[in-house]
């Protein structure tokens, strides 16, 4: 059996890490259940954001009422619905009002129909795309997979902002140098599985400057990424196999059910952030419990922080 470095809880690490940060401003988009308010005001309470309610006014009262959860001195911000809280949101992020949006109770598409509209939206040069990071109990440190939310089928373009991305995320949570792991199906090139070729294409994409910050390598399996034994015994010699901190899949189907296999076979813990607009949204699932939402706040308060202190370089 292949031996591995001992297991290290990095959702601990990376909750530690945020204690001398200030907390970010963060629009809360319609927190009308017990799960989005009570996830909310947590973060709060770990100083990792100051919330900003948004949704409609007597619900949100109603909601923490019935659950004895104190919101004395939040700014709520009223709006009659949820595709108006989105909205409502996104325009506090625009005035420089929030660092960083959170989901509530509402569907993932009415937060990003916002955020991604051309005129009123939070767009940047960058395509945006979704970043898991996962704590894996048989793994030694944050693995990061991506794109498992946004991007459907992405073409080489998406996929270098999809990279690029994730490479800035591995950054603030502390890697200086990420290592990633291009996924396919083999780990040869081959015409007729496109994602082989656009894995090397990447690879040579950051060999010339359009992707920086961290090591590439692909077209990877997903047993040579994660197992230096599996890619020694395809003569695979790169310092990224067995060290992959990220994994890109080749589409979001794939990306999702690494992800969720990962999850829900191997008791992975997860957490995760939309980047690539002008703020991290945390994108949190009603099914997520306490420690996803308070790590992905911790995640999207590295974040903000990194990148003011990038800005000030």
């Amino acid at each position: 059996m292949e031996q591995s470095a001992p297991h290290v809880n990095s959702f601990d690490a990376m909750l530690a890490a945020t204690a001398p940060l200030d907390p970010i401003a963060t629009a809360v988009v319609h927190p009308c259940d017990a799960a989005s308010l009570i996830g909310a005001l947590e973060a709060r309470d770990k100083t990792l954001i100051t919330p900003i309610l948004v949704g409609p006014e007597d619900r949100i009262k109603a909601v923490a009422a019935e659950e004895g959860l104190n919101i004395d001195g939040l700014d709520i911000i009223d709006a009659k619905h949820s595709h108006a809280s989105a909205q409502a949101a996104v325009r506090l992020v625009r005035e420089g009002k929030a660092q960083a949006l959170m989901k509530g109770a509402l569907h993932t598409d009415e937060v990003m129909s916002a955020v991604v509209d051309k005129v009123t939206g939070l767009r940047t040069e960058r395509r945006m795309s979704h970043v898991f990071v996962l704590d894996v109990p048989t793994y030694p440190k944050p693995l990061l997979i991506t794109d498992a939310a946004i991007n459907i089928f992405p073409d080489l373009m998406v996929k270098a902002d999809i990279v690029q991305n994730a490479i800035e995320l591995a950054h603030a949570i502390g890697v200086e140098e990420p290592k990633v792991a291009i996924l396919s199906a083999l780990e040869t090139i081959y015409p007729k599985i496109p994602s082989t070729v656009e894995a090397a294409a990447l690879c040579k994409m950051a060999d010339r400057g359009q992707i920086t910050g961290g090591v590439l390598d692909g077209p990877l399996a997903f047993d040579n990424a994660i197992s230096r034994k599996a890619a020694d015994a395809k003569g695979i010699n790169s310092p990224v196999p067995g060290e992959a901190d990220i994994l890109v899949a080749p589409d979001l189907e794939a990306g999702n059910m690494i992800a969720k296999q990962l999850m829900y076979l191997a008791g992975a813990d997860s957490a995760g952030l939309v980047l690539g607009a002008r703020v991290p949204i945390m994108l949190t699932s009603r099914a997520d419990g306490t420690l996803s939402r308070l790590v992905s706040a911790a995640l999207a308060q590295l974040m903000v922080h990194h990148n003011l202190g990038q800005d000030l370089m």
